[in-house]
């Protein structure tokens, strides 16, 4: 008889990072599911923000499946799955201000301007993390400063462009000319979560060798639990303030 054998992951009790890596895979797969049945009960106009809002889910949900496996083997950060996700995810979520603020008004040229913000903030974010001078060590090498710094602060560039439109340039102003109360404080909200939950990501890229932070977080087990709940709750929580506004919108027709 031939001995089948079982590749279980082991989560321990004290392990909340892998713990984080799992719930976060099943909370996101959960959240797409919401999505794509909750879909079918708003107006039309609205069904393709659900649908990317189930989309965005979806994709964390896969890598995540993936991440937890990764870090479970080898305890080290996924920094390639992690930018695959994010280089997905992230545009799909600036879509998501297209998407709502369409009946205000919003063109095109809307759209692509907060895509290619978000296009730079990630790949300049994964050049300054993924080649970062080392030495045999893990620890920082020659230029590592200088490199992180340099691609970090093109990375900010893209974020605050993004930041400056959800408070105070194009998305803001046509909330405020939407006439909806939904779309507004649903816009407001987005913001809020692009200002705070957003802002672990540079914490974290800060936290890496070579960075400001390094010397104050130097236990990459840290990085990926704030990253994973980082992850779950602005993914999610961008979902959730769509279907409230789809909503509200669809019930007053």
């Amino acid at each position: 008889m031939n001995q089948v054998l079982l590749n279980v992951m082991e989560i321990k009790v004290n392990d909340p990072v892998t713990f984080t890596f799992f719930t976060g895979y099943m909370a996101m797969f959960a959240a797409s599911i919401f999505f794509f049945f909750e879909r079918g009960q708003v107006d039309g106009k609205w069904k393709t923000s659900l649908l990317v809002s189930g989309l965005i889910t979806a994709i964390a949900a896969v890598h995540y499946y993936y991440m937890r496996d990764y870090f479970a083997a080898t305890g080290k950060t996924p920094v390639a799955l992690r930018y695959i996700d994010w280089t997905l995810t992230v545009p799909l979520m600036c879509l998501e201000f297209y998407l709502l603020l369409k009946p205000a008004g919003a063109k095109a040229s809307f759209m692509w301007k907060l895509i290619a913000a978000s296009v730079v903030m990630l790949v300049a974010g994964y050049i300054g993390e993924a080649f970062v001078p080392l030495n045999a060590d893990g620890s920082a090498g020659e230029g590592a400063t200088g490199h992180s710094v340099l691609w970090g602060v093109i990375s900010t560039l893209g974020y605050v462009y993004i930041l400056y439109s959800a408070w105070f340039g194009e998305a803001k102003q046509l909330a405020a000319s939407s006439n909806s109360t939904a779309v507004q404080k649903g816009i407001k909200a987005l913001a809020w979560f692009v200002l705070v939950g957003w802002a672990i990501y540079p914490i974290g890229y800060m936290a890496m060798p070579g960075g400001w932070l390094s010397g104050v977080i130097t236990n990459p087990e840290s990085v990926n639990l704030f990253y994973n709940i980082a992850d779950a709750v602005n993914k999610i929580g961008f979902g959730l303030v769509v279907y409230s506004i789809a909503t509200s919108e669809s019930a007053k027709s």
